[in-house]
């Protein structure tokens, strides 16, 4: 039986011999293209060259490329849906067509790896007349297994290239058929499975819809590993084949189930077979849990196999060991997931142990909010109430979706969209996301493919305008006061890339001038320099000098060689885990975000700040050198995860003490950096941390403001700063101790009064109040007094701090009331909204005029509660 690992290799090894060139997976978060989230085809990296953006290395190009899609994810679980896969793909940029790549097909199909000629039914569009001569007389296929469906157009979203497409499905056989007679390719039954398809790339579709013949045709082809696999394994489902298995079987064995023996349980295990696959991948490729964009994703896909985890039974963090077998079954095709094996586990760990938590609570009142929904009679649970989970418990609205409908109840998503409103003054502009790229994308094709950088050898040069855009359109002059984009033939200024922001400067000739405001790269090997026109006008096609404004860029350059002599530094105080998230090289500050799992302690910023300038002082010289991807690994370079990389590489090295994969401008010599100071150290999010630093003249400012600031207090406190704060601090603490011992004597000297004023309701004893609370703290503490003298009571005290009324409801055990509720329904009458435990809630308002009239309605509505 051929392993996965056989046919992965097997297909990069016929299309080498097919004069393919093998291109790496590229990661998960797609370089160079904002309007993607996530990498969801082989094509994504192909992309540029069948739009002609940039030249391929080769005009035939294969790959195994990782891919996620979450379109299906509630019907992960099943036997046919999955998120994270592989794809298998090659692809023919203005070389072969549609004879080749069905010929390509057919043969690796068949000769390679041995699937039955007849029981593969190839499908194509209905008016692709070329398919279906092709598929006759290449692979003798007879016309009737040849099936014309309406949905064979390939695209990869509303913008971007198109065209026809053939799918090749392979027959099974009828113990997996409908048993219909019009059961065939295209049938929603698993009988015929569809296994390759390939797209003969035509068209582009541009932002207006229009459709267009591409420069040239290209092919795009892509199978997924696990179906192949499947096939060749003889296996039912995806999910026995050992892409899977052996997840499944680790995961059962923690539950103490066996697989096979029930489907509930075998659904779950599927559903973390799959997600922990996923989880794996995200992170290596530099994905973090939060709650927007990839991030969310993330956390989505995490958390739902952690909540199956639950189903099964498991009560404590498990999915690390999941995440070990997918590296130990991955890590050779894939290397990344080896070398990130602490920092994947630690990310799951530490999410998985934060999730647990909310889980707990977030079930229990979920719960509740079934029980009383169908006590009620109601369909759906409010959307107010799924709202009130979310905000309060940060319990995902998905997965109180998926509850709710396992226990026969849907979710009013509408009044969880408007709760969600109202809470929030700003929603996220997912519609958006990347519109500002493309916005001149039209203007950018007619343009020349690459400009010539000068900027590493020189700051000026003469060089002649080849496009101007005003307005997202090519025009032929810019006047005083336009502002637009420049584009020269060549050019010295740096365009944003790598955290480094771009360079300023002008662009003038003797009829006018242009102030650089940015430089950007909107598509590779295209640099576009924003300008306002401050004299004169220029013209297309003028011959210009362009000047980098050098003291701006020599600031750059400094802060950017400190930025890689802080990563060192930090992985070598830290640990090798460290890796960079993201960073900012500007003329004024650096900042640097990095993988770390705890606050880095003032001890250690200060041994990185001294070990980063102790090689600032060692003077040491850079070096640059172009050469290979591969040569420079073996060099010692680090290069970043997620960054795409071509086959040459600019290496830069400072000495022997640190050596990257960087394209961005650099000091001559360490020395050059001056002096580095560490201003900030702070959480970005799970499992990163921001360092923010200055170095030169900007260091220089920065500690001169906080030396006089040190000087000023010490003036004002008559001697040394840190003994007379530490004596400060005490004697502040000991008058706090103060206030919450007369506080506490003050609530204790009211709770005599309140239990007078109790009321008795059916044997339970209400007592509603306004009492003297400074803050929201104290008055809860005074409620927790109340209660426990009250007896079999329910609590609720009022107070107004800071000119805002404040609520503690509260109700002792075996008391049929909730807190929640009660502390909603008063809060109302006040202008404010609260929340919490059944037991314990509290709120806050806008009115204090009408906190005695709010505390009124208390009675009546225990009153009606213990009626019901």
């Amino acid at each position: 039986m051929m392993t996965s690992s056989e046919i992965r290799q097997k297909f990069l090894r016929f299309f080498e011999e097919k004069n393919h060139l093998v291109l790496p997976s590229s990661s998960l978060v797609p370089q160079g293209d904002p309007s993607m989230l996530l990498t969801t085809a082989g094509m994504v990296q192909i992309k540029p060259y069948f739009l002609g953006e940039a030249v391929p290395p080769s005009p035939r190009l294969a790959s195994v490329q990782k891919c996620l899609r979450t379109v299906d994810i509630d019907s992960v679980g099943d036997e046919r849906h999955l998120t994270f896969f592989e794809m298998l793909g090659n692809f023919s940029v203005g070389d072969y067509f549609k004879d080749g790549a069905i010929a390509f097909a057919w043969e690796f199909l068949t000769k390679w790896v041995g699937l039955a000629p007849e029981r593969i039914y190839p499908s194509i569009y209905p008016d692709d007349e070329e398919a279906f001569q092709a598929w006759q007389t290449i692979a003798g296929v007879p016309p009737e297994r040849i099936a014309r469906l309406e949905d064979n157009w390939w695209k990869a979203g509303p913008i971007g290239p198109n065209g026809p497409d053939s799918e090749i499905y392979y027959d099974r056989g009828e113990s997996f058929g409908c048993g219909k007679e019009s059961c065939g390719p295209g049938c929603d039954c698993p009988r015929f499975l569809e296994t390759w398809n390939l797209v003969f790339m035509q068209y582009y579709t541009d932002p207006t819809g229009a459709i267009t013949p591409l420069p040239r045709k290209n092919i795009d082809t892509g199978m997924g590993l696990d179906r192949l696999t499947m096939l060749l394994q003889d296996k039912r489902t995806v999910y026995e084949t050992d892409l899977f298995l052996p997840i499944i079987e680790r995961v059962a064995t923690l539950a103490g189930v066996t697989y096979g023996a029930n489907e509930r349980s075998d659904y779950s295990l599927r559903v973390i077979a799959d997600h922990s696959r996923a989880v794996t991948f995200l992170i290596a490729d530099g994905v973090l849990p939060s709650n927007e964009g990839r991030g969310y994703i993330l956390r989505r896909i995490l958390r739902r196999a952690v909540r199956h985890g639950r189903q099964l039974g498991i009560q404590h963090p498990f999915l690390t060991e999941a995440v070990r077998v997918v590296i130990d079954l991955m890590g050779k095709a894939y290397p990344e997931l080896v070398q990130r094996r602490d920092f994947i586990t630690r990310v799951v760990d530490m999410e998985e142990s934060r999730f647990g938590q909310t889980l707990t609570v977030g079930l229990g009142v979920l719960d509740q909010m079934i029980a009383k929904a169908r006590e009620a009679g109601r369909a759906d649970l409010a959307g107010e109430d799924v709202f009130r989970l979310y905000d309060t418990f940060g319990f995902p609205v998905e997965l109180t979706v998926e509850l709710a409908k396992e226990a026969g109840l849907g979710v009013d998503l509408a009044g969880f969209e408007e709760s969600m409103a109202r809470q929030r003054e700003k929603a996220r502009a997912a519609s958006k996301f990347g519109a500002g790229a493309r916005q001149s994308s039209e203007a950018y094709a007619q343009l020349p493919l690459e400009v010539t950088f000068l900027g590493y050898e020189r700051l000026d040069a003469t060089t002649q305008i080849v496009g101007m855009i005003v307005g997202g359109q090519l025009v032929g002059k810019m006047d005083l006061g336009d502002e637009g984009e420049i584009v020269l033939s060549e050019t010295p200024f740096y365009a944003e890339s790598g955290g480094q922001v771009g360079d300023t400067g002008k662009i003038a000739n003797e009829r006018g001038v242009a102030a650089v405001l940015d430089t950007q790269r909107p598509v590779p090997n295209l640099i576009v320099h924003r300008v306002r026109i401050t004299e004169g006008s220029l013209l297309s096609g003028d011959i210009v000098e362009a000047s980098v404004d050098t003291a701006r860029r020599s600031d750059i350059a400094r802060h950017h060689s400190a930025t890689h002599l802080l990563h060192k530094a930090l992985r070598e105080t830290l640990g090798t885990h460290v890796q960079q998230a993201g960073s900012l090289v500007a003329p004024d500050r650096l900042r640097f975000d990095f993988t770390h799992f705890r606050p880095v302690s003032p001890e250690e910023l200060a041994a990185i700040e001294a070990r980063v300038n102790q090689e600032i002082q060692c003077n040491l010289p850079r070096e640059t050198t172009i050469t290979t991807y591969q040569e420079a690994l073996a060099a010692g370079a680090m290069a970043l995860f997620g960054e795409k990389y071509g086959e040459r590489v600019r290496m830069v090295c400072l000495g022997d003490y640190s050596c990257e994969l960087c394209g961005g401008t650099h000091v001559d010599r360490t020395g050059d950096i001056g002096f580095f100071f560490a201003a900030s150290e702070e959480s970005v999010g799970a499992g990163v941390r921001r360092i923010e630093a200055v170095v030169g003249q900007a260091a220089d400012r920065l500690v001169r403001q906080r030396l006089a600031v040190l000087d000023r207090l010490s003036k004002r406190l008559g001697g040394d700063v840190e003994p007379r704060v530490q004596a400060l601090l005490e004697e502040l603490q000991e008058e706090r101790r103060t206030v919450a011992r007369l506080q506490h004597q003050l609530a204790a000297g009211q709770v005599e009064r309140l239990l007078g004023q109790a009321v008795t309701v059916d044997g339970v004893n209400v007592i509603s109040a306004s009492v003297q609370a400074p803050n929201q703290e104290a008055l809860r503490e005074m409620g927790d007094i109340v209660r426990e003298r009250a007896g079999r009571g329910v609590v609720v005290l009022g107070s107004i701090f800071n000119g805002k009324p404040g609520l503690v409801a509260m109700v002792t055990p075996g008391v049929k009331v909730n807190a929640n509720e009660l502390v909603r329904k008063v809060a109302g009458t006040i202008g404010g909204s609260g929340g919490g435990r059944p037991d314990l809630a509290q709120a806050g308002g806008r009115y204090p005029e009408k906190l005695e009239q709010a505390l009124e309605e208390v009675v009546p509505f225990v009153r009606a509660r213990l009626a019901g």
